[in-house]
């Protein structure tokens, strides 16, 4: 049972950077599609109901839940707080400033937006995720 325990202690050793590697993916993913989400609203007028606008809010919702049950890996927490802060001012400013400009017909100023802070943003975050999964 010793030998047991030992051979599982030492497997989950070399699992674990596996399992936050594979973490750190699947909150990127969560991410694109955040971000594949809101391009859609963006540029496809004639999918901007309800439908759309709910997938929207639910992409997003679903990287704020992922970030949530995240920890930092080991010796990289400050390159975790980034991401993290990184993406809730990507989010507010998707709630609060692009998406009530998409939705309202302010096309320019979305487009200006979109491709503008939250574009440099949304490539920061990626570098992160990248970083940290290294």
């Amino acid at each position: 049972m010793k030998k047991f325990a030992a051979l599982l202690f030492v497997s989950l050793l070399f699992l674990a950077p596996t399992v936050h590697a594979s973490e750190i993916a699947e909150l990127k993913q969560k991410m694109i599609d955040a971000r594949k989400a809101l391009y859609i609203l963006l540029t496809e007028m004639h999918r901007r109901g309800p439908d759309q606008q709910k997938l929207v809010k639910d992409t997003a919702d679903a990287v704020s839940a992922k970030i949530a049950v995240m920890k930092a890996p080991a010796g990289k927490e400050v390159k975790f707080k980034e991401l993290t802060d990184t993406w809730k001012a990507f989010k507010k400013t998707r709630e609060e400033e692009l998406v009530p400009r998409i939705m309202s017909g302010r096309q320019d100023e979305a487009e200006k937006i979109a491709t503008g802070i939250q574009n440099e943003r949304f490539t920061k975050m990626m570098i992160l995720c990248e970083e940290l999964n290294k």
